[in-house]
């Protein structure tokens, strides 16, 4: 999961950064109503983690912009513990769920999860796609019932492949997506192709069939023929 914290405290977001990162999220930070829109117009989360008090406004005003511009994510608001109106408020704009500070960082992993159970896997969570299984809470893949070896990498990116599945992904959206906006000082994304060839060589070596197509001079597909 790609996370945006939109938090000005720095030892907080630093902390929530950094205890996401271990568990294997992508993780970005913003400090400030403007830079969290600049970051959300270039880049795709799949979820924030939204503090309400900004230095240079409402963190709920975020809400109003997410929803005027479109953009595809979920909200967590961090909030005050005597800040009611604002979680209330904040759930009526659009936002997923509330945690209230202050706030154990095992509970707000435990939230973030909940909140990918149920908008982007439905809530389940075991994905099924033909022959392939990911069990999203012990990060097991198997083919055709039999375990799949995979990097931490290479699981996250079958994962946004079947999420995402028969739709064109670029090379710098999933470049995006697996390493944040570390990408930014790319000069290109080749290494993308070495992570697609190693996931669709263990699929097939596993008896599993080849869903990933390559469309040239874009990226790739997960192809998947609806029965």
């Amino acid at each position: 999961m790609k996370v945006l914290i939109i938090e000005d405290n720095q030892e907080l977001s630093r902390n929530i950064y950094q205890y996401l990162q271990g568990e294997g999220y992508i993780c970005e930070v913003s400090y400030s109503v403007q830079e969290a829109e600049d970051k959300l117009l270039c880049f795709p989360y799949d979820c924030i983690v939204l503090d309400v008090m900004l230095p240079d406004g409402n963190g709920l005003d975020l809400l109003h912009f997410i929803k005027s511009e479109e953009i595809d994510t979920s909200v967590l608001i961090i909030s005050a513990r005597n800040a009611l109106d604002d979680k209330i408020l904040g759930l009526d704009l659009g936002a997923d769920d509330y945690v209230t500070k202050p706030f154990h960082l095992p509970e707000l992993y435990a939230r973030l999860k909940a909140i990918y159970r149920r908008k982007i896997l439905r809530g389940d969570p075991v994905i099924i796609c033909n022959e392939i299984s990911i069990n999203t809470n012990t990060l097991e893949v198997s083919v055709q019932e039999h375990p799949l070896d995979l990097t931490r990498k290479e699981y996250d990116l079958l994962l946004y492949f079947i999420t995402n599945k028969n739709r064109v992904l670029t090379r710098q959206t999933i470049a995006e997506h697996l390493w944040g906006d570390y990408t930014e000082s790319l000069a290109n994304f080749d290494f993308v192709y070495q992570h697609v060839k190693n996931l669709r060589k263990k699929i097939t070596t596993a008896g599993g069939n080849d869903y990933i197509g390559t469309v040239y001079g874009l990226g790739y597909k997960f192809n998947v023929v609806s029965s």
